[in-house]
């Protein structure tokens, strides 16, 4: 398998996506839901995949792990995992790095768990099904796993069913699924959305410790700007299938340059600097169907120019901070 090219000096990223397209066969034509979309993890990081519902944010997870079905499909692109390309994998290869390679958090942990099944049946299958170990080694594991993910009493909780774990006791243990193999990525999508505040907080810190502990890398999906803030090294903003902002996290929260990024934040609270209202961006995510010309955004941006309604904007910047915008590039030219 021919290794993908890292830039000079760099080291060769986790999860690699090179200007990715998912198309989908409707009645009256293909309907692009993806665009050209490129993005890359190193291990130990997260990156932070933000916008509303509908942006592409899930599609694009799902195209990494190979689960785009018809009438969907990748109509270009690539994507590189540690070097090897797996877009092109058939079914039964891909099958193999998926649960091994690349583990995935789902944001409802009861659609990932087994209600007939106890916690420790669950686990143990999952460790077997990837890694060469005994029945006493896959508990062993099991039981290092929920301890490692902070359930107490692990070897007790092994034959708990999911209906007796609390919701971010059950995250925990989707969590436990998704290291169970050692993965190199994790697609966490919308991992906290479910849970209270306080879990929220501790699932976070959760990610994080792992991430840095093992090295692996994160995907972190998410239409929360507070979660991205709390969790993420860098963040790239999606809309209407497009990347429109890129940046470190400290960087694009202190001043975001995209109207749409800046509206993502104008709707947070905040107990340092109190607003009096918060922001609300107009209007609605568009539909494959009715993506108008020019920037997708510009029916909603309170900044639009005339050049915004025709001319699609590229994501254009340097030292790792790129934004798709003719505002934000006329403004850095008067600068």
């Amino acid at each position: 398998m021919t290794a993908a090219p890292a830039p000079d000096g760099a080291p060769m990223p986790i999860l690699s996506v090179r200007e990715l397209s998912v198309e989908f066969v409707a009645r009256h034509g293909r309907l692009t839901a993806l665009d050209n979309v490129s993005l890359s993890i190193a291990a130990g990081e997260i990156l932070g995949l933000v916008g509303e519902s509908g942006a592409g944010k899930s599609l694009t997870g799902s195209a990494v792990i190979g689960l785009i079905e018809p009438p969907g499909r990748l109509s270009g692109g690539e994507i590189w995992l540690a070097g090897q390309r797996i877009d092109h994998l058939t079914g039964a290869a891909m099958r193999r790095i998926r649960g091994r390679r690349i583990g995935v958090v789902f944001q409802d942990p009861l659609t990932s768990l087994d209600p007939l099944q106890s916690i420790g049946a669950q686990l143990i299958e999952t460790i077997r099904t990837h890694l060469p170990l005994s029945s006493s080694e896959a508990r062993s594991r099991a039981i290092d796993l929920l301890q490692e993910v902070g359930i107490a009493a692990a070897a007790a909780r092994l034959s708990a069913y999911p209906h007796e774990f609390s919701g971010g006791m059950r995250q925990r243990v989707v969590i436990a699924l998704a290291l169970a193999p050692g993965p190199e990525l994790i697609i966490a999508d919308e991992p906290t959305t479910a849970l209270d505040v306080s879990v929220q907080a501790q699932i976070i810190a959760l990610l994080k410790r792992l991430c840095r502990q093992s090295g692996t890398a994160i995907l972190l999906i998410t239409h929360d700007m507070g979660v991205i803030a709390a969790a993420a090294d860098r963040v790239a903003v999606m809309y209407a299938g497009r990347l429109i902002e890129t940046g470190t996290a400290r960087a694009l929260i202190a001043a975001p340059r995209h109207p749409y990024s800046r509206g993502l934040m104008g709707s947070i609270p905040s107990l340092a600097r109190p607003r009096p209202r918060l922001v609300q961006i107009p209007g609605a995510m568009p539909g494959l169907a009715d993506l108008p010309a020019g920037c997708a955004f510009h029916p909603r941006c309170p900044a639009v120019l005339a050049r915004c309604r025709v001319e699609r904007p590229l994501l254009q910047g340097e030292d790792g901070s790129q934004v798709a915008c003719w505002v934000a590039s006329e403004t850095a030219e008067r600068a």
